[in-house]
């Protein structure tokens, strides 16, 4: 008599919660569009959702502890001029957040502190180069002020937001769909509308590896796993779900079919414990896996079901999580009528203590690197801080200290927006920092670096003034070919 053999895991009894509806976000206009994202973003400090807006693109900024029913009339951040297709949060800075959209454009956002009292219609930063719809933006994890966009131009490109300037462009024979960094930020991996998925390398744009994971035509989802392996999510030639892993040279180590459901499947990894969670579009089911070095290496651990479809989902960072009720997973999920519900995931403990086997050092908001010494091509893995200690003091927002570091984007990106506007910038940014450098560390106060600052604002001014004089000739040309050909016509 043979008995089946049940793997051990600490995460096998990890269950799912909804938290009552007055401490979810309810009455919020959820965008319809069609296209294959999450439509949601968290941070721990805001709750970011794209929305329906009439004549241009918008989402709502609210901050996570303003639970319960949303204002009809609540500020948002409405900059786009068409829909806004994805939106992600800085993982270094809690008050930026990144923004793509079908006017062919990424913009940079600012919030300001205490949240939104009204629209906020100038970005930080500006960011244009794709030709077509931008569907696409993924925050490097360890490079400040790096960041990823890819468009319906079959480009991905590289910008360096800290100087608003394109690093590099990279083009692709279809349409990339997702994408992910590695875990020192070395390359990246993306997914196709041609069902390749591919490893690059961001600084040359070569490709390192490449394979066809998923045989159907529907979007492919990837994610790098800390350890240099792919998980990614898609449909067979008979448009079955499935779920597959492959090594660091894109060879298959395991594939398995899900179910038969058309939605597109999300996947969101937790690197400290190694869990994958599926959490597919339309779907009213949540599952976890587990991922290990022993066969098939993606283990089924347990699901958690309602009643009602998610139109989109959002996702917690650790830092952002309770750690005194062994919380290690947070979902914000949207539902069609204007819902987004609070989803915990919890490990059962009875001891009170902290668990340190659940919260081994996780991923911090100080970057290891800066965007000069990536380019220059450095590499370095996540700088990783213990929650034992801190944890308690989440909600206390001492993350919001991220403000202040010399590699924020309001330092550089504020000033170079308000050069452009008017000649008299250069005075009330000299008094910005004077009176931001006064209210904080008045006595280490330099004013060298508030020149260089100025130095760098002035080179910035005089290449955007030498682009917008390139695009008059441009347009000035384009319009003396019109005449031309007008009285040719005539």
């Amino acid at each position: 008599m043979s008995f089946r053999r049940i793997r051990p895991s600490k995460f096998r009894h990890v269950f799912g919660q909804a938290l009552k509806r007055d401490q979810c976000y309810d009455n919020i206009r959820i965008t319809k569009s069609s296209w294959d994202s999450v439509f949601c973003a968290v941070n721990p400090k805001y709750l970011a959702i794209i929305t329906e807006a009439a004549g241009g693109g918008a989402f709502l900024v609210v901050d996570l502890d303003k639970t319960g029913r949303i204002d009809r009339d609540a500020s948002l951040v409405v900059g786009h001029k068409a829909a806004v297709l994805d939106i992600q949060w800085c993982p270094h800075n809690d008050d930026i957040i990144a923004s793509a959209s079908e006017d062919c454009t990424v913009k940079v956002w600012q919030i300001p502190e205490g949240g939104l009292l009204k629209n906020l219609e100038e970005p930080v930063v500006d960011l244009v180069a794709h030709q077509r719809r931008v569907g696409l933006v993924v925050w490097h994890p360890t490079v400040q002020n790096i960041l990823l966009s890819g468009g319906s131009d079959n480009k991905i490109v590289i910008w360096n937001v800290g100087t608003g300037e394109l690093f590099a462009q990279m083009e692709f024979p279809d349409i990339p769909l997702s994408a992910s960094w590695s875990w020192d930020g070395a390359k990246f991996v993306a997914s196709f509308k041609d069902r390749k998925v591919r490893i690059v390398d961001p600084r040359t744009g070569g490709n390192l590896h490449e394979v066809c994971a998923h045989e159907g035509s529907k979007p492919t989802q990837v994610v790098f796993l800390k350890n240099g392996s792919v998980f990614t999510t898609g449909f067979s030639k008979m448009s079955e779900r499935q779920y597959a892993l492959w090594d660091q040279e894109l060879k298959n180590m395991n594939t398995t079919e899900i179910d038969t459901s058309n939605g597109v499947i999300f996947p969101f990894y937790d690197p400290d414990t190694n869990m994958v969670y599926l959490c597919g579009k339309g779907d009213s089911v949540i599952r976890y896996f587990e991922i290990t070095d022993e066969r098939p290496h993606v283990h089924f651990l347990n699901l958690y079901q309602s009643s009602d479809p998610q139109r989109g989902i959002g996702w917690m960072p650790k830092r952002g999580l309770n750690v005194n009720n062994c919380e290690i997973a947070r979902f914000y999920k949207l539902h069609t009528k204007g819902l987004c519900e609070v989803i915990t995931m919890t490990v059962p403990r009875k001891s009170e203590l902290f668990q340190d086997d659940l919260y081994p050092d996780t991923l911090g908001d100080v970057p290891s690197l800066t965007a000069e010494e990536w380019i220059e091509g450095k590499n370095a893995k996540p700088l990783l801080i213990s929650l034992k200690d801190g944890y308690k003091a989440t909600k206390k927002l001492g993350i919001a200290k991220v403000t202040e570091k010399s590699n924020v984007l309001s330092s550089r990106s504020n000033h170079t927006n308000d050069v452009s506007r008017s000649s008299t910038t250069l005075h009330e940014s000299l008094s910005l920092h004077e009176n931001s450098a006064s209210a904080t560390e008045p006595a280490n106060f330099n004013f060298q670096n508030v020149l260089d600052d100025v130095r760098k604002l002035r080179i910035i001014a005089r290449g955007h003034e030498k682009r917008i004089k390139y695009l008059e000739e441009r347009l000035a040309s384009y319009e003396k070919e019109d005449d031309g050909e007008d009285e040719e016509h005539l």
